[in-house]
């Protein structure tokens, strides 16, 4: 890590979205948590229930398992994203195919309140209001969570579709 991952202020709270749907999906999730936990820069604060949830998109494929997780982190937004996307290579992610199956997914979701629009990366997630298998875990540890839109998790639920498809596990 160098100095320029680091964000010179306090901690900044932070939620990320997390989906397995290949292998042992409970496994996957839990050491994708871990490894998380265990970088330099960012603390675990809370960790949702898992769900069971249909799979988004045109592929057709296995549920997902999905969770929300809480982070303090002191690194800067691209700094957490590339721990992410490197986490994901840890555990076997290939991306082949938009949507399609992953051994595990983890979205940088909200960043403070700051707003990131990056050709890789948009803060707040530009579609998580449009998500029960996102709204669903985020509300249950962060009902008042800001999603940029003026909205909290909470509110944005109220209109959520596909709320049906999300099973607590």
């Amino acid at each position: 890590m160098t100095t320029q991952d680091l964000s010179p202020d306090a901690p900044t709270r932070c939620a990320l979205g997390l989906g397995s749907n290949l292998g042992d999906t409970r496994a996957m999730l839990a050491e994708a948590v871990r490894r998380l936990d265990l970088t330099d820069g960012i603390t675990l604060v809370s960790r949702s229930s898992d769900y069971r949830t249909p799979p988004w998109g045109p592929v057709p494929q296995d549920d997902y398992r999905n969770i929300c997780v809480l982070v303090d982190t002191t690194l800067t937004p691209a700094a957490l994203l590339k721990r992410c996307l490197e986490i994901e290579g840890e555990l076997g992610r290939v991306r082949e195919v938009r949507w399609g199956p992953r051994t595990i997914d983890i979205d940088v979701l909200i960043f403070g309140l700051q707003k990131v629009a990056e050709t890789d990366l948009e803060i707040p997630h530009p579609r998580m209001a449009d998500r029960a298998f996102v709204l669903i875990p985020l509300a249950e540890i962060w009902p008042d969570a800001p999603l940029g839109d003026g909205r909290t998790a909470v509110e944005a639920l109220k209109t959520c579709p596909d709320q049906d498809g999300v099973v607590k596990l």
